[in-house]
């Protein structure tokens, strides 16, 4: 009898572990053009890892190298403490689930499925019995005779994760999984996604651009720029502790503000801007240049000055939109300076345009980023 795909979580690497991938150096040039920059990343055993980053970082071709698709150019990739130099994509294990599902049109889903095995050379009662329980761990075993285009894109999709898993790969590589489909059904596949990972306990490697999708179903995310990583973390550390303007600008919204760090009275750091403002922050910072992050959801707006703040300006409303559970403000500042805000909606009525209003933050709310 086979053992069953689905299985509990497997624990987290410890020191004493072996990671599952290893990226040393890791380096990729076409041509003139290099892609990859030398990167070094560990990804432990059983975790959910996404490579984030705009169109053209690099963040696709890094996971074409785990897959074997592309040969680097310089430096060591390690699977299980194995280097996988000499190794094709084929004999790796494994298997990569793309945007485009890149079923075979003319298979049933059964077929679909049961491919790899097939190559394989695996027995056809093994073939049964491991196909049922892939498509059954997708909840799609009533689809089996179907064909792909009698499926909806998210059926397509569970089909394509079945034959990624039927082949209980060590490592399932994601790329742009969920990109394809549309919002409402993009909710509902992460949900998919995060409870096959809980599930089934194996190193989840997804790439995507799609900076909520990668803060609601990671355990940690790297952020990539221009074939380089910019910050690697959780998502909460990613969100609240970004290490540089760019992941700060990338991940979510935020107001960003470029000054020159002073000190003031109160004791805090005081950052003064070009335009005029003094914004002060609760870190500790030496002088010169720095930029100031603060999240719209960080900062309160009122129509009266608040009785304490540590940051507290006066500016108009310059447009507003509704999002059902938020209400997202655009004010100028009497510095010309302008802050989005975003406030629970608590059935009152939305603010109007040009109307006078006071924003308010704490300099623990402020991320202050060296340049």
């Amino acid at each position: 009898m086979s053992q069953s795909l689905s299985r509990s979580p497997l624990p987290r690497t410890t020191s004493s572990q072996v990671p599952d991938v290893e990226l040393q150096g890791l380096l990729k040039t076409f041509g003139p053009d290099v892609a990859v920059k030398g990167l070094d990343l560990t990804i432990s055993k059983g975790e959910f890892f996404s490579i984030l980053g705009p169109s053209g970082c690099g963040k696709t071709t890094t996971l074409r190298m785990i897959a074997g698709f592309d040969d680097p150019t310089d430096g060591a990739l390690l699977i299980q403490g194995q280097s996988m130099a000499q190794v094709p994509a084929h004999r790796r294990p494994v298997n990569t689930v793309f945007q485009n599902y890149a079923l075979f049109d003319h298979m049933s889903a059964w077929d679909n499925v049961a491919f790899g095995l097939r190559v394989k050379r695996v027995g056809k009662g093994e073939v049964r019995s491991h196909v049922g329980e892939a498509l059954k761990l997708v909840r799609m075993e009533g689809f089996a005779q179907k064909y792909p285009k009698q499926l909806s894109g998210g059926q397509r999709q569970r089909i394509a994760l079945a034959r990624a898993l039927v082949n209980r790969p060590a490592v399932m590589l994601l790329d742009e999984p969920l990109g394809a489909l549309d919002l409402k059904l993009r909710k509902q596949m992460q949900l998919e996604l995060a409870n096959l990972h809980q599930r089934l306990g194996i190193t989840f490697i997804m790439v995507t651009h799609d900076q909520e999708e990668a803060l609601s179903l990671s355990d940690r995310i790297a952020v990539m720029r221009d074939g380089q990583i910019e910050q690697v973390g959780s998502p909460s550390e990613i969100y609240e502790q970004p290490q540089t303007a760019f992941v700060a600008d990338f991940i979510g919204e935020t107001n960003l503000f470029s000054g020159q760090v002073h000190a003031n009275g109160s004791g805090l750091p005081q950052v003064a801007t070009p335009s005029g403002l003094q914004i002060q922050v609760a870190e500790s910072l030496t002088h010169g240049p720095v930029d100031v992050s603060i999240r719209p959801e960080k900062i309160d707006l009122s129509p009266q000055a608040p009785i304490r703040a540590d940051n507290c300006f006066q500016g108009l409303v310059r447009h507003t939109m509704y999002l059902g559970t938020h209400v997202h403000c655009v004010v100028e500042l009497t510095t010309g300076d302008r802050l989005m805000v975003l406030q629970p909606n608590q059935a009152k009525h939305l603010p109007d345009s040009k109307m006078p209003v006071y924003v308010s933050w704490a300099a623990a709310d402020c991320r202050a980023l060296v340049t």
